[in-house]
């Protein structure tokens, strides 16, 4: 009876969904609302789902299981339900228990693979071959292994599993629709696919909307609110697609239409994460302030602009006129920098939701987003570092005309950290030494996949440090030139083998070759012996902590250069400088930390232990860099001011010390009558009369017996 009923609701959906396939929209609505008088509970269901009505469609989904118990096509249309509204933990869960009613039933498979994918998880392509396995029938698996090749940037599979599923079902729409992106991707704007679409359905919207997607991943994001804005002429009702547009024109920073998007979504009841979140953020950015220059824009929290523009302006002004010199570019319009102190404010207005906690910055074509350094806990994030990473990607991507594969485009940023500053850069960390150590470095012509759908955790990370070291020996063999001539190849639409063979003339093959040589000859010390390391680095902190000086000092400079890059928790740079300074020898201690400070280390204690023991030691020049890196780092940080801003005085950079004082007062100092004091000794040293005296008066507002405030100003108005 059971089955008899399923069928016979089985037949009444259907229906509904050629109706509505074939773009007889009002029809369709008139069907889906006929069948939320069925009298099967499932049939109700998929009419309200139909209609778009989630609340109703849910209680009927769960009567219809109750009704239905352990049947696996009303768990996986209940999951269909939750994936579309944006619930993908709900549907998951219901497709699981769809697998385990029927292991055989492969619509399930293939729901479980759309929620995995959201994530970009590798066993989405594998629960789509599992549908596959258990109906062979099933076109709708092949056009989504089609749409999961293209975001691995793999055209020809992509295209074979499109026809594959249109050899099963001419009016597989999601196959033509990749097929379509495909064109649309390769400079095709006119695709023949949209004419077979449009015979079919001719307000299928969602075929831009899939074409909009993939320029997104490929940081088009111009072209992807166009696509966006062509889905919805088609079709004003698909939501998801008018949220992605709200929150695309967001990241470009038009917000004012990005707003009236996202509210058009929320009135009509399209409330998933990212419009909520979105609107929700914009909301927030009353509390920022813009800042204008003639080649910038720099976004700033109010309560925190003071401190941070007098730094991250002229930082980025540095790195604009040292890519623009590099790439030979100059940028039509302002770079507008975004700084956030609050990381999911952050991750909303990149992603459109917060918990990404992995990001530190993100750039749409000549927009960056990033963390500003209160976001994170001190000694987490160099903001310059971030700064220079996403203002490369600014310069690739727009002198690729946004053609730049991702691999390319993090490579040459990580490249540019490490030439902006030999302390910035990806390092060598435990996870990519246990790849190197694996093998499980990509060939370049594959290396996409790594950022795209990682195999293996932290593969995102092994992929940031090879796409680097990649365009490091680039550089190193044959110079920044052939640097450039990459990105003129990519932006005539050239793939990275053609790259490769045009500008480094070589094979693909060949270049991996020499390239795993080269890196060999620079990791394989610590690859060798990462072991030993971490088993002599445990041995040395044992016997410090037990008090064995001279045998942790022996241990730890026995095994430190196996792996001198290491510059994390408890380094040995740290452990050695703790026993030289136990025993007396405060310049070894110095020159120990000095390394680690060059080498990238960034905990803060040890940096200011360093720039103590060095002004002790009269090195004031060493000081001065360790606290100017202290304030890449730190910046919220009274102490690294005051200290930095004296050296600067005494060394006789005024117009410095100015700034690190100013910075002092920004952080509301306890000792007010002090601070402005202090910018008043900078400020007549640097001639600025007028407002040191008026610092002067402030110092003694708040400390009228001060003496030294007093004969400041006695000595300023003579």
């Amino acid at each position: 009876m059971t089955t008899a009923i399923l069928f016979t609701a089985a037949i009444a959906i259907t229906q509904c969904g050629a109706l509505q396939r074939h773009g007889k929209l009002s029809d369709a609505a008139g069907c889906f609302t006929a069948l939320t008088r069925s009298g099967d509970a499932l049939a109700r269901a998929e009419g309200y789902l139909g209609l778009q009505q989630y609340q109703q469609s849910n209680e009927q989904f769960r009567e219809a299981d109750r009704v239905h118990p352990n049947s696996a096509p009303v768990k996986t249309a209940w999951g269909r339900m939750f994936t579309e509204h944006a619930q993908p933990g709900d549907a998951a869960k219901l497709f699981e228990e769809a697998i385990a009613a029927d292991p055989n039933y492969a619509p399930a498979y293939l729901g479980l693979a759309r929620v995995l994918a959201e994530g970009f998880d590798k066993k989405s392509v594998e629960l789509a071959q599992a549908a596959l396995s258990h109906d062979p029938k099933l076109f709708q698996a092949h056009e989504f292994l089609a749409y999961l090749a293209l975001e691995d940037s793999n055209a020809k599979l992509a295209t074979d599993e499109a026809q594959k599923a249109l050899a099963l079902s001419p009016e597989a729409l999601d196959g033509m629709s990749v097929l379509a992106s495909i064109d649309w991707l390769n400079g095709n704007s006119k695709s023949p696919w949209m004419d077979r679409i449009a015979a079919i359905n001719p307000v299928y919207g969602e075929a831009y909307a899939t074409g909009a997607h993939f320029f997104v991943i490929n940081y088009r994001y111009e072209e992807a609110i166009a696509s966006y804005r062509k889905a919805l002429d088609l079709n004003p009702s698909l939501w998801p697609a008018r949220s992605q547009l709200g929150v695309n024109l967001m990241r470009l920073g038009f917000e004012s239409e990005a707003r009236q998007q996202l509210e058009r979504c929320y009135e009509a009841h399209f409330r998933d994460p990212e419009t909520i979140n979105s609107l929700r953020f914009l909301d927030r950015m009353k509390e920022y302030e813009t800042f204008t220059t003639s080649s910038t824009q720099l976004v700033l929290n109010q309560k925190e602009s003071a401190l941070l523009r007098p730094y991250i302006e002229p930082e980025l002004q540095r790195a604009i006129t040292t890519y623009e010199r590099k790439y030979k570019l100059k940028l039509s319009v302002p770079v507008r920098l975004e700084v956030y102190p609050n990381h999911d404010d952050f991750a909303v207005r990149t992603l459109g939701l917060p918990g990404q906690g992995g990001l530190l910055g993100v750039t749409f074509g000549t927009v960056v987003a990033m963390d500003s350094p209160s976001a994170r806990p001190p000694g987490q994030l160099n903001w310059a570092d971030t700064l220079w990473h996403e203002l490369s990607h600014v310069y690739v991507i727009t002198a690729t005309n946004h053609l730049v594969p991702r691999w390319f485009t993090e490579g040459v940023a990580v490249h540019e950290e490490h030439a902006a500053s030999p302390a910035w850069g990806d390092r060598l960390t435990p996870d990519i030494i246990a790849a190197l150590k694996q093998k499980k470095l990509l060939p370049i012509r594959d290396i996409d996949r790594g950022f795209v759908r990682p195999e293996y955790p932290n593969q995102v990370l092994v992929s940031y440090y090879q796409a680097g070291k990649i365009c490091d020996y680039i550089a190193a063999e044959w110079g920044d030139a052939a640097i450039l001539g990459m990105i003129h190849s990519y932006a005539a639409r050239q793939s990275t083998a053609q790259a490769i063979e045009a500008n480094l003339r070589e094979t693909p093959d060949a270049f991996d070759t020499a390239f795993l040589q080269w890196l060999d000859g620079q990791t394989a010390n610590t690859v060798q012996h990462f072991d030993q390391w971490k088993q002599g680095m445990k041995a040395a902190q044992a016997d410090l902590e037990s008090g064995k000086k001279d045998d942790a000092l022996r241990e730890a400079l026995a095994i430190r250069d196996y792996y001198p890059e290491y510059v994390g928790s408890g380094s040995a740079y740290e452990m050695l400088s703790d026993v030289y300074l136990a025993t007396g020898q405060q310049s070894q201690a110095v020159r120990q930390l000095e390394t680690y400070r060059d080498l990238g280390g960034t905990d803060v204690a040890t940096l200011k232990k360093l720039a103590q023991l060095e002004r002790q030691s009269s090195a004031s020049q060493q000081a001065k860099t360790t606290l100017e890196q202290l304030n890449f780092i730190y910046p919220e940080d009274e102490e690294i001011h005051r200290g930095l801003g004296e050296l600067l005085l005494k060394s006789g950079q005024s117009e410095l010390a100015v700034r690190e004082y100013r910075a002092v007062l920004a952080l509301k100092p306890a000792d007010v009558a002090e601070s402005h004091f202090d910018l008043a000794r900078a400020l007549h040293a640097a001639h600025q009369t007028t407002e040191a005296k008026d610092q002067v008066l402030m110092a003694l507002e708040a400390a009228p017996g001060f003496k030294p405030a007093q004969q400041l100003l006695l000595q300023l108005s003579q």
